[in-house]
């Protein structure tokens, strides 16, 4: 799956001794578009992913696995990222704020009375 967002932050990478040798595990967070962005926790292993590279605030495409276990009666989902890649393409398409035209003033409203209107002024 992939998912765009812009980067917040990376967390402490946590590391650890497993079966089949060492293990590192870090987690970072991303925020998604909208009108009520949401926040949006991803988990890389091992040295799949450098997140420690990415800035504060960078588009970037998040490609990912979810997951959900259960345990105890209770689920839980892990989305772990294979693939992060900074989307450069936004900031090449947003137009500089000083090449936007200004926008023409909205017409306030009508200062004449209703009996200057024409009285026949309905379609039907």
């Amino acid at each position: 799956m992939e998912i765009k967002g812009k980067f917040l932050k990376a967390l402490p990478a946590q590391t650890g001794q497993g079966r089949s040798g060492e293990w590192k595990k870090q987690g970072f967070v991303i925020e998604l578009e909208g009108t009520y962005p949401k926040k949006v926790h991803f988990q890389v292993w091992n040295d799949k992913v450098n997140v420690d590279g990415l800035v504060t605030g960078a588009p970037v495409n998040v490609f990912f696995d979810p997951e959900s276990r259960e345990f105890q009666d209770k689920w839980y989902t892990d989305l772990t990222a294979w693939r992060v890649d900074v989307d450069t393409a936004v900031n090449s398409i947003a137009p500089e704020p000083s090449s936007l035209p200004n926008p023409e003033p909205f017409p306030g409203p009508s200062t004449g009375s209703m009996d200057e209107q024409p009285k026949d002024d309905l379609p039907f």
